[in-house]
């Protein structure tokens, strides 16, 4: 059995300490149950941005050992809801924490100085990052790239413009084109003086169940190579979602004005695949292939025809954020969009909900041109909203400032809060499909439609309706398992393959025993509730969330949702929860 190691950097003092937390992982499974048990050692009361705060990076026992087990997971208390912060990263930032042999890193204190760490095996230094502060995101990975040479797998996380001023939409980056983009991991990181993290490492554990690791290993390889639905995200990718969204009315389109964009055609993953795609790449220890890049040719000399080439990722979340919810069909446009939120490395889904309620708010005489500085917010004007990004990451006036603290902030500041269009404090991923991907967002414990994928289950009563009774029961059910598969921090597109009886099989090859479907079971209730412990700690209350106003409005995939019946089924929802916490041990009540 291995050891697992937790790595503790104080950026105050500039100190390091390994300890051996092999207990919690035989407890947690590892990954989100690990890092949430140490998150709920800190204070309830703590400012997410205070020195104290940490960062917890965490991975699981699959982890650079099994396919598609691909995902780092962070943890910390969110700048943008102020209960949990939760987001999950690919690249190859799992490999490499692997590879230097640690299995949580835990970063504290605040250095008083801009600075970047590297870990290099137990090698850890605290490094002068005065010139990179500034940088682009995707500048900071070069330059870094260039100056830290390793000849192990490594690993670069780092933060752009917008997580230096501690944006709480702000994004941490990872490698070339995966993000933490969710609840404000770069602010955080800023609030530390942190510009990046660059880990490294060539260590390997000893597998001493060699037999049967090379047979569950063979099996889940060909599952992942063959399945059809492991194909879908290599060939199009999420991207495909919005044809089929929009013609179920489940497109976000407009600030969720409707469902249905007309302009859906033109920013398809098939568009986009046939005009744009360039390159197809990996996270470190995955056969998929799922990041799809896309190539954008700027002039950037007006007197002659010179060109800079530019790669950037694009997936469902991104193409609706700033393409079908701003009313934009041009597929350069959205891309050009895109490249300055990469650089200034904003969480894409925050800031796209912000400029899309800027505009419902504007248009409906919230905001005038006295906020705007003169410009008039139109939906589908892609040249304001690059003018509107410009703004905001100049500083231009107050108002431009307050956008990159969110929909939420700004709507209570200026007013149209039925349009922040958000759940839990979090702006809405892409799916308007009804009642349950509202009532996922609102209830995960991160406010994630990767939470139980609830717009799953809209879709799947479009043809086989049933009591939603019945419904949030298997919503709830779905958000407790993936407590387990987020815990050995399995990529979600192969949750299909990683089965109850797969992960079962998985650590037994491992060497990992005394597991069952039971325990198993309820290691994932235990960790679920713990989440949940330490939001109510820091405020949260179910009996708070509502529908947005505007979405109790308009027709969804699965016909008009009600706040009467949201709020019912939250009720529901939070009572399966408080039952489960009943029933386990009073230190995870």
């Amino acid at each position: 059995m291995p050891t697992f190691r937790l790595l503790d950097i104080d950026l105050t003092t500039g100190t390091t300490r390994v300890s051996d937390v092999s207990d919690r992982f035989e407890k947690y499974l590892g990954g989100t149950g690990v890092a949430t048990s140490l998150l709920l050692e800190t204070p309830a009361g703590l400012d997410p941005l205070a020195p104290e705060a940490p960062v917890i990076f965490a991975i699981g026992p699959f982890s650079a050992v099994f396919p598609v087990v691909t995902k780092t997971v962070a943890l910390f208390k969110s700048p943008l809801t102020g209960n949990l912060g939760e987001s999950h990263a690919g690249g190859r930032l799992a490999m490499a924490m692997y590879g230097a042999g640690f299995h949580v890193i835990r970063l504290t204190g605040r250095a008083a100085f801009p600075c970047y760490v590297t870990v290099d095996e137990d090698r850890v230094e605290v490094h002068r990052a005065h010139s990179l502060w500034g940088s682009s995101a995707l500048a900071a990975e070069r330059i870094l790239r260039d100056h830290e040479p390793s000849s192990f797998k490594r690993s670069i996380v780092r933060i752009g413009p917008a997580g230096e001023r501690c944006s709480p939409i702000a994004a941490a980056t990872v490698d070339s084109s995966r993000h933490f983009g969710r609840l404000g991991l770069g602010g955080v990181m800023g609030s530390k003086n942190l510009k990046a993290l660059v880990v490294s490492g060539g260590r390997y554990w000893p597998v001493t169940e060699k037999g049967k690791y090379n047979a569950f290993y063979q099996k889940i390889y060909e599952a992942v190579v063959n399945s059809p639905a492991m194909k879908k995200y290599h060939d199009l990718g999420t991207a495909m979602n919005v044809m089929p969204l929009s013609r179920i009315n489940g497109l976000p389109t407009r600030n969720f004005s409707q469902g249905f964009f007309e302009g859906a055609a033109d920013i398809s993953g098939e568009t986009f695949a046939e005009k744009h795609l360039t390159q197809h790449l990996a996270c470190g220890h995955c056969q998929t292939g799922c990041i799809h890049m896309a190539t954008l040719r700027e002039r950037f000399d007006p007197e002659e025809h010179q060109y800079k080439t530019f790669k950037i990722s694009y997936d469902h979340e991104l193409v609706y954020a700033f393409g079908s919810n701003l009313s934009i069909q041009n597929p350069e446009e959205v891309l050009r969009l895109l490249l300055q939120v990469e650089k200034e490395g904003w969480d894409a889904m925050s800031i796209g909900v912000t400029l899309a309620w800027a505009v419902d708010a504007f248009q409906a005489g919230h905001l005038t041109a006295k906020e705007t500085d003169g410009l008039v917010l139109n939906f589908g004007d892609a040249a304001t909203y690059d003018k509107m990004l410009h703004r905001i990451k100049a500083g231009h006036n107050g108002f431009y400032r307050d956008l990159e603290k969110g929909a939420v902030f700004c709507a209570k500041k200026y007013g149209g809060q039925e349009c922040a269009i958000a759940f839990g404090g979090n702006e809405a991923p892409g799916y308007m499909t009804g009642l349950f991907a509202y009532l996922g967002y609102a209830t995960g414990v991160r406010h994630s439609h990767l939470d139980s994928a609830g717009y799953s289950i809209d879709q799947k009563v479009l043809n086989e309706p049933k009591p939603d009774e019945e419904l949030v029961q298997g919503l709830y059910k779905e958000s407790v398992w993936r407590m387990a598969l987020n815990s050995l921090v399995i990529c979600l597109f192969a949750r299909n393959i990683y089965t109850k009886e797969a992960v079962l099989e998985g650590l037994a090859a491992l060497g990992l025993t005394g597991w069952d479907e039971a325990r198993l079971n309820a290691t994932a209730r235990r960790i679920h509730a713990m989440k949940l412990r330490y939001k109510e700690r820091c405020g949260f209350r179910f009996d708070d969330l509502a529908l947005p106003g505007k979405l109790a409005r308009v027709i969804s995939g699965n016909g008009q949702v009600t706040s009467e019946r949201f709020a019912r089924q939250v009720a529901a929802y939070r009572d399966l929860a408080a039952k489960d916490a009943g029933e386990l041990p009073a230190e995870y009540r």
